[in-house]
């Protein structure tokens, strides 16, 4: 039944072409970490950045999210909106995890289109339980490299790698084959087991979730690439993109103990969004997520998602686990937050069968 539903979903995404028009102009949130910029400042910067044709959009290209400005050991100016890319989503299907992301990205305008040389870029995937990736629990270790990669190519300075994990930290960061095989591509592998490698941010807007600790490399980081793995979730009834934020943050069990759907969507809030999604759907873990019990929970799909729109990206997620989008409750939620894009129908999605 469920093998039916990821082939009906597909065929929908195969077969079924959308009309996407592009009006008005994008807005850009300009946030200091550590103080806010006075309003008349602000004006004087865009005036500034208005008449030297600094900020340009286009269809088919834009702007990485990166830093600007640097203020004691957090400040970061930044942008809350991801670059522009020539799709709202690209899914890829039947390929390998790596072949299928050198043709997503492609499709994207490349690396080059959210990496930009000399950038430092946090690659978060998830890493949070103690199993062999045929398991499924955990992203599938060929995508992380393959990422990494092409955020080298594209003139990276650094790429770290880290989660916050569920099961002991060095054993996951080991068999989930992730630390080995990000370290020969060049990345920096780092822990995030103590509470003193974070610090304390404000959600504005937050309905429950307020504040957070968050890890120091999110705020020092010029790139933040969010790459989860697609899988069943006890709690959550399904995790990906929105949910692989937990991992960033030190104090989860405030977020199980206080509506865990909305502390999810609140979360999201932020301004450090990423600017990149990537969904492993390779092996998706269907049952027992999100530790899984054996190699019988999981389905073999062999795909993909990419976009720059989480919302959209984890409504794409459930069709293919086979959960009405509804029925999760943190992505209505979030839709309705204004924080993304849950229906399919209206975005431009560029689909790849290999």
């Amino acid at each position: 039944m469920l093998k039916k539903t990821f082939e009906s979903f597909y065929l929908c995404l195969f077969c079924e072409y959308t009309i996407y028009n592009l009006y008005g102009i994008i807005k850009k949130k300009i946030v200091f970490f550590g103080s806010y910029l006075k309003i008349d400042f602000i004006n004087q910067i865009i005036k500034i950045m208005k008449r030297r044709d600094f900020l340009k959009t286009s269809i088919g290209g834009g702007l990485a999210a990166g830093a600007a400005l640097k203020i004691g050991g957090f400040g970061k100016l930044w942008s809350s909106t991801p670059p522009a890319a020539k799709y709202d989503m690209v899914a890829v299907m039947g390929g390998s995890p790596d072949a299928m992301f050198d043709l997503g990205i492609q499709e994207l305008g490349g690396m080059g289109t959210f990496v930009q040389k000399g950038q430092k870029v946090l690659v978060k995937p998830n890493i949070g339980w103690d199993v062999i990736p045929e398991l499924g629990a955990t992203t599938n270790p060929l995508l992380v490299k393959r990422i990494i990669e092409h955020c080298f190519k594209a003139g990276a300075k650094e790429v770290y790698i880290f989660d916050h994990t569920c099961d002991n930290w060095v054993n996951c960061y080991n068999h989930s084959g992730i630390e080995k095989i990000a370290k020969s591509a060049g990345a920096k592998v780092v822990p995030a087991n103590s509470e003193s490698y974070y610090h304390q941010i404000e959600i504005p807007g937050g309905i429950i979730l307020q504040k957070a600790k968050v890890h120091q490399l999110l705020l020092e980081t010029d790139v933040f690439i969010n790459v989860p793995i697609l899988k069943d979730h006890d709690s959550a009834r399904m995790t990906a993109c929105l949910k692989n934020n937990m991992g960033l943050v030190w104090d989860r069990g405030y977020w199980h103990a206080n509506n865990l759907n909305q502390c999810i969507a609140d979360y999201a809030l932020y301004e450090k969004k990423p600017a990149l999604n990537v969904i492993d759907c390779y092996n998706v873990m269907v049952k027992h997520g999100p530790q899984g019990v054996s190699k019988d929970d999981i389905v073999s799909m062999k795909s993909q998602i990419l976009t720059t729109d989480w919302v959209a990206g984890d409504a794409a997620a459930a069709k293919m686990l086979g959960v009405p989008v509804e029925k999760i409750e943190y992505i209505p939620i979030a839709h309705k937050m204004g924080l993304g894009n849950m229906n399919l129908d209206s975005l431009n999605i560029k689909r790849i069968k290999m």
